[in-house]
């Protein structure tokens, strides 16, 4: 279910939290921007209505409008009503409507096709246009064929014991767990083309491949965090990298980095309250699209105000923003 950066190799950069920066921006298209400003947009009252005509869900409950804020004044079971009176909920099914507006007014049927008729069979080439030959492709789908090994035997199951030492928070979202192949291939042609890797380093870099979310109820995050940390050590994994986002603007939570020392192979960590996994999985789409380079300077700054938008309304857990980084500023991973 957006995000750091870190240009020295061998150290990778931690993946999602801060945004791209100074990406190239694509040349407006002027048929878009024409066809944006005849869009008129719905209220959240007529989304509802579309939707209830295509289900067969009977007579579902209609949220608040944004002109018909909700009286409900408790908070949620782990979260806090915002400013306006809103619970999480409210906010989160508001920013699900505000990202179908995003796709109506940017539809994904009309962005061209990355151009792949001259590429030659066997290759590979992403929707950013990276590209790995045929020799490349081979080599890293074999690589591929590892990660999946060394999850499935190796990792995965020393990380369901370190969820089974506290029933009081668990793993959410382990069925994605492995990184698609295109992702991969993604990261590996860019950390290729633009840090100078050669192919091994550069599948060797890759933090994500495999990547595991441990979710906490929110007067339990900081302490959960801490001892979580201890028990993925005391598993024999080395922490290679933590990075707290808790104050960041476009998301919120904590990611890590772990290598299992027999294998080398990296695998990351996130440590997340139900509300900071929900909005990651609101925003992550627009993470997504900024991360392709194809969005213009318009469409850009739609993308990052709509990953403001739900990240402020996420509360922060007592202690969450103090969990220092590592390694903290100005040091080296050792």
């Amino acid at each position: 279910m957006a995000a750091d950066r870190s240009d020295d190799a061998p150290e990778p950069p931690v993946e999602r939290p801060d945004h791209p920066a100074d990406r190239p921006n694509a040349p407006a298209d002027h048929t878009k921007q024409s066809r944006r400003d005849q869009i008129e947009p719905r209220s959240i009252e007529e989304y509802n209505n579309e939707l209830r005509a295509t289900t067969e869900s009977p007579e579902p409950t209609e949220p608040a409008t944004p002109s018909e804020p909700s009286a409900r004044s408790e908070p949620t079971e782990n979260g806090h009503q915002s400013q306006s009176g809103a619970s999480w909920d409210e906010k989160a099914e508001e920013s699900r409507w505000m990202w179908g507006e995003y796709k109506r007014r940017f539809p994904p049927e009309e962005r061209p096709p990355v151009d792949r008729s001259t590429d030659p069979p066997g290759s590979w080439r992403g929707d950013s246009s990276r590209y790995l030959d045929p020799s490349k492709n081979e080599r890293t789908e074999a690589e591929c064929d590892r990660i999946v090994e060394r999850e499935e035997k190796i990792i995965s199951p020393r990380l369901r014991e370190v969820e089974s030492c506290d029933l009081d928070r668990h793993l959410v979202g382990f069925e994605e767990r492995r990184k698609g192949r295109d992702g991969i291939k993604e990261k590996v042609a860019k950390g290729m083309a633009e840090k100078g890797l050669s192919l091994e380093e550069a599948i060797a870099l890759v933090p994500d491949s495999i990547r595991f979310t441990f979710q906490y109820k929110e007067a339990r995050y900081t302490e959960g965090v801490w001892s979580d940390i201890a028990r993925l050590q005391e598993q024999g994994f080395k922490l290679e990298k933590r990075k707290n986002s808790w104050s960041d603007e476009q998301y919120k939570g904590i990611n890590s980095q772990w290598i299992e020392p027999v294998s080398g192979q990296r695998f990351e960590v996130q440590f997340h309250t139900r509300i900071s996994f929900e909005a990651k999985q609101i925003t992550h789409p627009a993470y997504e699209r900024l991360r392709t380079y194809q969005a213009d300077k318009f469409e850009e700054m739609v993308l990052e105000a709509f990953q403001r938008k739900v990240t402020a309304e996420v509360p922060i857990p007592l202690g969450a923003a103090e969990i220092p980084d590592y390694p903290e500023r100005g040091q080296d991973a050792r």
